[in-house]
């Protein structure tokens, strides 16, 4: 027999069990890289139940983030108003508008209007929106211009990557904290000095851990 086959075939399942490894590395690799949220959820923007324009209710109306989110400064999370908080308006404006249907029925009935998540972090990450939103950090800077989107989309990576650039260099994302709702501020139009971060970084103690259990706990 060992002169039909090679000597060197006696090495082929060395060499195949190696270019799987290898294979099943890149693959992986592969997968780890692209299917984060810079990949998979960039651009999602899913229909909703209820054609809500936040072009209208915060750019045209210019109202407050935090009238519907009220509990965005003090939870870990930002809060879905209740239909009871659209009808303070909408019990005037537009109060028989078919479009606004199910948010009448929700605020009769109580039950919730089914919303469809867009920005959501996986299970293992632990995000606090007080503690940003409370040091400074808007919005803006990480849903991107909601004021200025009918349908709110998925504007920003929430990647690993997007959230150390910020945690290593938090300076250039601080603003005044009664700034921090106003979706079209700038430093350049907001008039502060150029090292306005760099002393908020200083006097609001932001404390920007790069530690693996400030986010994963």
């Amino acid at each position: 027999m060992s002169d039909i086959f090679p000597k060197w075939t006696n090495r082929l399942p060395l060499y195949a069990g190696i270019g799987a490894v290898l294979i099943g590395s890149a693959v992986t690799a592969g997968v780890w890289y692209y299917f984060t949220p810079k990949y998979t959820r960039v651009g999602y923007q899913p229909v909703q139940p209820v054609a809500f324009s936040h072009t209208i209710h915060a750019g045209q109306l210019n109202i407050d983030c935090r009238y519907c989110h009220n509990g965005v400064e003090k939870s870990w999370y930002s809060n879905i108003p209740a239909a009871t908080t659209c009808m303070n308006c909408h019990n005037q404006v537009l109060k028989d508008d078919p479009r606004l249907a199910l948010v009448r029925e929700s605020a009769a009935t109580g039950k919730p209007i089914p919303w469809v998540q867009v920005h959501k972090m996986p299970d293992y990450v632990y995000f606090n929106h007080a503690v940003h939103v409370n040091r400074g950090v808007s919005c803006v800077h990480c849903h991107g211009q909601v004021n200025k989107m009918d349908e709110v989309r998925h504007d920003k990576p929430l990647s690993m990557g997007f959230c150390l650039d910020c945690h290593r260099n938090p300076a250039p994302n601080l603003r005044p904290p009664d700034k921090v709702t106003d979706l079209n501020w700038t430093p350049e139009n907001g008039g502060i000095p150029k090292d306005f971060g760099l002393k908020a970084v200083h006097d609001w103690k932001v404390n920007s851990s790069q530690n693996c259990s400030a986010c994963h706990r």
